[in-house]
């Protein structure tokens, strides 16, 4: 199936057909919501309908907790090895079905098609990843007093709750389960209800490759799914990736809970005056995921500081690159850009554009809807850059997640310093300059979790760990990190 060239039409009803009408997954069954309702999903390329899928709620979530309890002893028991093997054909399998997954989240989600094929892959690539590194999960011996033995092993919290934002679905949705089920674990899954279609699909394959109640998958709102997930008894372990304020909730409402949050970001990109201001503009355009998500993006570099000497030709670079973005049709290969998520956030998006020219700062490109006529009903936004930026203003300092750059110009370093570091924010930092000493003496200032020198957000490696500080979340990502996060430490003494 590799070979096949998906279209949108095609891609629906192969999806539909293989989800049993649009079904959830649990327990290895396909079954509609215990109330019988259902709600639409939308495409923000065009603002129609795509699909209905079931509305959960907390006896769907009940019935998903009780059949992944129900499957936790045996997959415990198997090898971590064996863990392995299974989930590598899992990621062949969403390999094959590549193209699908790329065609249901640009419908759903408004992401170009071809970003979206990368991003299937790129969650298999993650259960591949998490798959290798299985045998890191070991404990430790200590030393005791007078003979005897006192050793650790590390072992599964049982159930673990994933909760999904809609930005990357089918990557997150496969990519953010492979270290709880390598580490044993068993997961019910909650996609974004913006983005429910791939995450659904991601079930058919789980069908055919893992056992029953190892992978259940729950549609429905955060409000009602979400939060009976989070509450459930038998739920000890949570994870969640979206907004600080749902971070915050999940905080209060998870009681005795291992609880990792990755939240939102206001990322700073710093530029010193002796970089090559071509690669850096390049930077500041691909870092700030114009193309692949059109900015909704929690590590999109949303803050440029750029000293005050290089500001003008820098600014005329990104102009330039920026102006030759194409938005269309996300279902398009040839597209660059799409829309953002949904109308209220289309709605939200411009608020902060309008309160940016309002405060004084100048828009020099973008800010407004394409004039293209294909694209009028979609929740299209252009992609926008603000110069004249000052440190307190509102697009300043929120994160927007739309494709809104601001653009700060400084002179003093220590001013600088003081205003990157004055948001409630610290997940990412990027920082230019050819003086390695000044690069890696404000790495160290910097209050961020995951810095580049001299690259971009665009680059991220397996391996490395991602996180945040501050409000940007709990916990660290896509390392031996995350998957040693997915387990408990059993402390066993013998006496001879």
């Amino acid at each position: 199936m590799s070979s096949y060239i998906a279209n949108s039409a095609s891609s629906l009803e192969f999806a539909e057909r293989e989800t049993q009408g649009w079904k959830m997954f649990i327990g290895g069954k396909w079954v509609e919501s215990t109330s019988g309702k259902r709600f639409v999903t939308i495409n923000p390329s065009t603002g129609k309908p795509i699909a209905e899928v079931p509305e959960g709620n907390e006896e769907d979530i009940t019935l998903a907790v009780n059949a992944a309890h129900q499957a936790f002893p045996a997959w415990k028991k198997l090898h971590v090895d064996e863990r392995a093997s299974i989930l590598k054909e899992f990621a062949k399998e969403i390999r094959n079905w590549a193209e699908h997954f790329g065609m249901l989240d640009a419908l759903d989600s408004g992401n170009p098609y071809t970003a979206m094929v990368a991003d299937a892959k790129k969650g298999a690539g993650l259960l591949d990843f998490f798959s290798g590194l299985g045998m890191e999960i070991k404990g430790e011996t200590i030393p005791t007093p007078g003979g005897g033995l006192d050793y650790t092993r590390l072992e599964p919290f049982g159930v673990v709750g994933r909760i999904l934002p809609f930005n990357h679905p089918i990557s997150f949705a496969a990519g953010k389960i492979a270290a709880p089920l390598v580490a044993g674990n068993t997961v019910v899954l909650k996609p974004a209800e913006q983005t429910p279609l791939s995450a659904l699909l991601l079930g058919r394959l789980a069908e055919k490759v893992l056992p029953p109640g190892v992978l259940n998958i729950v549609t429905g709102d955060g409000p009602v799914c979400g939060a009976a997930l989070v509450k459930h008894p038998k739920v000890y372990r949570i994870a969640f990736t979206g907004g600080v304020d749902t971070g915050k909730k999940i905080i209060s409402q998870a009681g005795i809970k291992t609880v990792s949050l990755e939240l939102g970001g206001k990322n700073p990109l710093i530029i010193y005056p002796d970089v090559d201001i071509e690669k850096v503009a390049s930077a500041a355009v691909a870092g700030m995921n114009f193309s692949r998500s059109q900015g909704q993006s929690c590590g999109s570099n949303s803050r440029v500081f750029v000293h005050e000497s290089i500001k003008e030709e820098f600014l005329n670079r990104v102009v330039d690159k920026v102006s030759k973005i194409k938005c269309g049709l996300a279902d398009k290969p040839e597209t660059d850009m799409g829309p953002v998520i949904t109308r209220e956030h289309y709605n939200r998006i411009l608020s902060f554009i309008e309160s940016g020219i309002a405060e004084g700062a100048k828009l020099l490109i973008g800010g407004k809807h394409p004039k293209d006529p294909e694209l009028a009903n979609g929740f299209y936004i252009e992609p926008t850059v603000f110069s004249e930026v000052k440190h307190g203003m509102k697009i300043e300092q929120k994160e927007i997640f739309g494709p809104v750059m601001s653009v700060l110009s400084w002179s003093d370093e220590q001013t600088m310093l003081q205003q990157v570091n004055d948001v409630e924010y610290g997940l990412c930092a990027n920082i230019w300059t050819n003086d390695i000493s000044t690069a890696l003496r404000m790495a160290e200032e910097v209050e961020a979790g995951y810095i580049w020198i001299n690259g971009h957000g665009g680059k991220r490696y397996k391996g490395a760990p991602f996180g945040g500080f501050k409000n940007s979340g709990i916990g660290r990502e896509h390392s031996t990190d995350e998957l040693l996060s997915y387990t408990q430490v059993k402390n066993i003494n013998i006496s001879f």
